[in-house]
């Protein structure tokens, strides 16, 4: 029979776990990262863990989700800070290259590669990716309604496009790391282009 815990309890062993995974996976990666290392780290039976989790890929996203949240926090709060007389496509596309330069440089994402992040999503439920991608593209739709956009602008298309520059993060060194931030940049003024 399973152990019964408060709600202090539970809130303190998903507090636990997310940091340790967050540990985890900065150490170790997706592939890496065990359940048995999680539950030795937290000091929980192994049983445990599956009362909060059902996969350690839920965990993991958890904690990414988590960060990725905060950055899309920030960058809304930076936005919100620009005034429309000093807005143009230069100055927005600095303010979004700076918050990619800062996901790149976190540790969790940092140490994350695309076949750990093609990983990740394989093994998590279909309707986790598509709430992610959902989530996504409302945050960016509610971000460009601070601004004077285009008509008939592609919300879907102007989300998948930042997903794209995402990814182009994670192969910096295949990009060449010389002329990486100039090629960022000019991605992300491309997509400003599109909207503005």
């Amino acid at each position: 029979m399973p152990k019964s815990y408060s709600d202090a309890e539970k809130e303190y062993i998903i507090k636990r776990l997310k940091e340790e995974a967050a540990k985890c996976l900065a150490q170790y990666g997706v592939r890496r990262t065990t359940v048995d290392e999680l539950v030795k780290r937290v000091g929980i039976p192994k049983g445990t863990f599956y009362l909060f989790y059902k996969s350690k890929e839920l965990l993991l996203f958890e904690v990414i989700q988590e960060q990725h949240d905060a950055i899309n926090n920030d960058l809304a709060r930076a936005l919100s800070g620009i005034s429309l007389n000093d807005l143009n496509a230069d100055v927005l596309t600095d303010l979004i290259f700076e918050f990619f330069k800062k996901t790149y440089d976190m540790p969790i994402l940092k140490l994350i590669d695309t076949g750990e992040v093609e990983l990740l999503v394989r093994k998590l439920p279909k309707e986790v990716v598509e709430a992610h991608y959902k989530d996504d593209t409302d945050t960016i739709e509610t971000m460009l309604s601070m601004f004077p956009l285009k008509k008939k602008v592609d919300v879907k298309a102007i989300s998948a496009a930042f997903h794209a520059v995402y990814f182009a993060t994670l192969h910096k060194e295949d990009i060449g790391i010389e002329n990486y931030d100039k090629a960022l940049r000019m991605l992300i003024y491309g997509i400003v282009q599109q909207f503005m």
